[in-house]
């Protein structure tokens, strides 16, 4: 069973920075794919980033191009979203991801920009 446990939301001003992390309970080698949505208060899950286990490869949402990075540790099992130049609505309860078909997610951490 794989458990995937984030860490580094809060609350932070626009203009700022936060480093998410998410650690995975199991060789993350064995993971291809990581990556990471989040959820606004009634709003739709929306995929944010992804990163790939074999050279590293990386997707973006429009929203989020240009602001945040995706990055993974296999060496530490563990997958980062550094986001910077947060906006308001960044707002949103973020969620780790991983697995064939994202079939694995994180309980979520949350992320409030004010």
């Amino acid at each position: 069973h794989v458990k995937l446990v984030e860490s580094g939301g809060g609350l932070v001003q626009a203009g700022g920075s936060l480093n998410l992390s998410c650690a995975a309970t199991v060789n993350s080698n064995n993971l291809n794919c990581m990556g990471w949505f989040r959820q606004a208060p009634g709003k739709e899950r929306e995929g944010v980033a992804s990163i790939t286990r074999i050279h590293g490869g990386t997707a973006y949402a429009d929203s989020v191009k240009g602001r945040f990075i995706t990055s993974r540790d296999n060496t530490m099992n563990t997958a980062y979203l550094q986001m910077d130049s947060l906006k308001p609505e960044d707002t949103a309860v973020y969620y780790c991801v991983a697995g064939v078909g994202y079939n694995y997610w994180g309980q979520g951490t949350q992320v409030t920009v004010s």
